[in-house]
């Protein structure tokens, strides 16, 4: 009984001693800092909030300015109608699939070049990967890349997406700073055991490079999303090939230039005008979403191997 009293005395004594009161300007300094970053966290989100509840309120309310900060007249018609639209069905098809495959190779060849230049053997090595690094530092101009990709046959086909993209300078730097990060006697075991550079890259590299790769595959996928400038050049004889952003480009220049001609036009249009105008700014809006929901719901799965990934990636140069 004794020995349990004094027990708790020596723990209040040292819940007492370790208490940290904090002084008012330590106080006020967390009101303002927490204050600052609530508001700035809600200053980004509320533009793809705004976005959304507009696109799940009714179309009347919409153009009339009423839909602020709460959805009004819920409705899902937008997207439903959406689905029904050839154009951005094929659009969403042609995002996803050069996503999909043009990650997926810029992956691998990013893994494999990155993994090939750590080896003293490779022939004429620094030579590579000096020329690699140079091209992230000079570019020909939009024009000679135009002219290149004409000559090579890569215009108003769906390899344009793909190809330019597999070899990616940067990210190969950083997956060759991460395998060097791996300790060499792993790969050295390996070899005394009689593995080759193949089967060590696919067995051994591969699986332990899992947050580098990731990491890029993040990089790639947003890039590859969110490009359409590739579209609206290569692709003026294709629109088939449309990607997703380069439809919503020209339904905002529409709508820019409905309602330019609305402005400048004569009363008996504007109705007519006002309806084509509002239409074009709900599809602007919903096909804003569609465009960027895929993104939000692959990184919250893919942060933890993106935080590991670009931090150990960036050790060394």
């Amino acid at each position: 009984m004794e020995k349990n009293q004094i027990d708790k005395k020596k723990k209040n004594h040292y819940n007492e001693s370790n208490t940290f009161r904090l002084s008012k300007g330590d106080i006020v300094f967390n009101i303002i800092n927490y204050t600052f970053y609530i508001v700035f966290t809600i200053s980004c989100i509320f533009p793809f909030y705004y976005l959304f509840i507009n696109t799940i309120s009714d179309n009347e309310l919409v153009r009339k300015g009423q839909v602020n900060f709460f959805p009004q007249g819920f409705s899902i018609s937008n997207y439903l109608s959406l689905l029904q639209a050839k154009e951005v069905g094929q659009a969403f098809l042609v995002s996803a699939g050069r996503t999909l495959i043009g990650t997926a190779l810029m992956v691998m060849a990013s893994a494999f070049v990155g993994y090939l230049v750590t080896k003293q053997q490779m022939w004429h090595r620094r030579f590579w990967y000096r020329f690699l690094i140079i091209t992230m530092y000079f570019n020909a101009g939009l024009i000679p890349w135009y002219l290149n990709m004409s000559m090579l046959g890569l215009t108003n086909t769906f390899m344009a997406y793909i190809i330019p993209g597999i070899v990616a300078p940067y990210n190969i730097i950083l997956v060759k700073t991460y395998i060097e990060s791996i300790p060499a006697e792993l790969e050295e075991s390996a070899l005394m055991d009689g593995a080759s550079y193949t089967v060590i890259f696919w067995k051994l590299i591969w699986p332990l490079s899992k947050p580098i790769l990731a990491t890029i595959a993040i990089f790639g996928a947003v890039g590859h999303w969110n490009s359409f400038q590739d579209s609206l050049i290569l692709m003026q004889g294709a629109p088939e090939l449309y990607t997703l952003q380069h439809r919503l480009y020209l339904y905002l220049n529409q709508a820019s230039n409905i309602a330019a001609m609305m402005n400048s036009g004569s009363s008996a249009l504007s109705e007519t005008l006002q309806s084509s105008l509002l239409n074009t700014k709900v599809i602007k809006y919903t096909i804003s979403m569609v465009s960027i929901i895929p993104i939000l719901m692959v990184y919250p799965f893919m942060q933890k191997y993106f935080e590991k990934g670009i931090m150990m990636g960036a050790v060394k140069g």
